[in-house]
């Protein structure tokens, strides 16, 4: 009974929702993103208007004079220095957390209901086998191909052969940063990238470029508003894709910072945060996943950046086996 009036509370919420997005319009996703103040944008918290507001002001940061740029900067650096590190420490306590979450969130969906329990357990195999593919996909198949097409010197197979050793230290320690200096190794040695572009554009890459982050958090998102049989529409799912993205830049690259900047994609589309607790369960072994397909990007970006600018050498140090 009270697996059947989960359900019901569930459908009720949903019809509750499709009346409310039936009476919006059709530009209303692409109008939220502009905040008409961003106090209210942050007390909400409206994540693509802070997410918008940011870009705004760094631009406008950029087009200052130096003198008059500094000070904000130091604000803003110190800031960003103090959020990561109470991230950090939650993140800490977080496995107590997500324990109690999880717990309450078991007793909520299945109840003494052993088929209820077993339905999450599919899901979890299923959700984890959508991202898994999702990640091979991009290592296997879309970077080597794009290496291949852009960069003629360099085939997809020696592509793979030449960042392999990166891929594995990004799949045992969950962290692109951890992981710089041996993909500045492979990238340079294997590949042939100069040091003058291994230096400037891997270091960056191991910040922004979060490729695996961005398709986990939009899988996972979309799977559990399915799970709690919430129907995005066409709209929200823009948002997920665009607040994903975004999120994804401003990741750290630290363990699990992807699940993190999950709660802004969860919230941008008006999904609960606390859903999180359902996919800790696996979000280790995927965010080492996920680490090899930020490493490997990082690998395909440098090659062609080197490629376009004349930097790539002709004797390649790639050998099988």
């Amino acid at each position: 009974e009270e697996s059947n009036a989960w359900v019901k509370d569930k459908i009720a919420k949903y019809e509750a929702e499709k009346k409310a997005k039936e009476k919006a319009g059709p530009l209303k996703p692409l109008v939220d993103v502009f905040p008409s103040s961003i106090i209210p944008a942050l007390s909400k918290p409206e994540m693509l208007q802070i997410i918008f507001f940011a870009i705004f002001a760094g631009v406008a940061l950029v087009m200052m004079k130096k003198e008059h740029s500094e000070p904000v900067l130091k604000v803003v650096n110190g800031l960003s220095e103090m959020f990561i590190q109470m991230i950090l420490i939650v993140m800490k306590a977080m496995p107590f957390f997500v324990f109690a979450l999880m717990a309450g969130k078991l007793v909520e969906v299945a109840g003494d209901n052993m088929d209820a329990f077993l339905g999450l357990l599919d899901f979890l195999w299923q959700y984890s086998l959508v991202v898994v593919i999702g990640l091979l996909f991009m290592i296997v198949v879309f970077y080597p191909a794009l290496v291949q097409l852009l960069v003629k010197k360099i085939k997809a197979m020696d592509f793979l052969r030449g960042m392999r050793v990166a891929q594995f230290t990004a799949f045992s320690t969950s962290s692109s940063m951890a992981t710089l200096p041996v993909t500045m190794e492979c990238v340079h040695d294997n590949l042939g990238v100069s040091e003058r572009t291994t230096s400037f554009v891997l270091p960056i890459g191991a910040t922004i470029n979060m490729d695996g982050t961005s398709l986990y958090q939009g899988v996972a998102v979309v799977a559990m508003a399915q799970f709690h049989m919430i129907d995005l529409s066409v709209g929200q799912q823009v948002t997920i894709v665009l607040t994903a993205t975004l999120a994804s830049i401003g990741a750290a690259a630290i363990p699990s910072a992807g699940l993190v900047l999950m709660i802004l994609v969860l919230e941008s589309v008006g999904l609960n945060p606390a859903w999180i607790a359902l996919i800790f369960p696996v979000d280790r072994i995927l965010d080492m996943c996920r680490t090899v397909v930020n490493v490997t990007g990082d690998g395909a970006v440098s090659t062609i950046v080197a490629n376009s600018e004349g930097e790539l050498e002709e004797a390649l140090d790639i050998h099988p086996g």
